[in-house]
């Protein structure tokens, strides 16, 4: 039977706050959390539908910040002179290019705080990263769910279900975005900030 939440809650406390680190600019520490917390599911220590929750709803929170970061400070972040301007600079650059190239679909594979810098509409960036951030907890979560299950020495059919949504989430996100990425290069590469003001519809 999975842990109660009067046990676990500060396991599901930390989870948010690596997931919400990560998505506001911290890298890395996210998926890693994301999959502890998933395997631990898999031995039921956690609930896998609340650790799913809690990494959505983080990942909004975290890419909402890093993307408030970047609206009121992002330029100045560029500006200021040191030895990681370089590295900045070089960040807002491939960003541009992406934006320009893929339009809101570079919300998925370039930092928030790129979107607030290039001022896309609020309320658009929160839509595209709630998406993003749901695609991305299914599909970390259930694959090392279903690693953690198949590990462990279970093989049920339902194991094995949930490891291939895990990979065929994976898979539909990449595929998407390939094919996204394909027709808008017979279209005119716009600005950054141009790309990120038309109309989606």
């Amino acid at each position: 039977m999975v842990a109660g939440l009067g046990s676990t809650w500060w396991q599901y406390v930390l989870l948010f706050l690596a997931v919400a680190a990560s998505w506001s600019g911290v890298p890395v520490i996210g998926t890693a959390a994301l999959g502890a917390a998933a395997v631990a599911g898999s031995q039921h220590k956690l609930d896998p539908a609340a650790v799913i929750v809690v990494a959505v709803l983080a990942g909004e929170v975290g890419g909402l910040g890093g993307y408030a970061i970047g609206r009121r400070w992002g330029q100045r972040l560029l500006d200021r002179p040191g030895k990681h301007q370089a590295s900045r600079e070089k960040m807002m650059e491939r960003g541009e290019r992406l934006y320009a190239r893929w339009g809101f679909l570079a919300v998925f594979v370039t930092p928030a705080i790129v979107s607030g810098t290039a001022n896309m509409p609020p309320y658009r960036f929160a839509f595209w990263n709630l998406l993003d951030s749901l695609g991305w907890s299914v599909a970390v979560a259930a694959s090392a769910y279903g690693v953690g299950r198949l590990a462990t020495g279970h093989h049920a059919a339902h194991d094995i279900a949930i490891l291939a949504i895990g990979l065929a989430a994976t898979a539909i996100v990449a595929i998407v975005a390939v094919r996204r990425h394909r027709r808008r290069r017979t279209q005119r590469p716009g600005a950054i900030v141009d790309g990120a003001s038309e109309d989606p519809s």
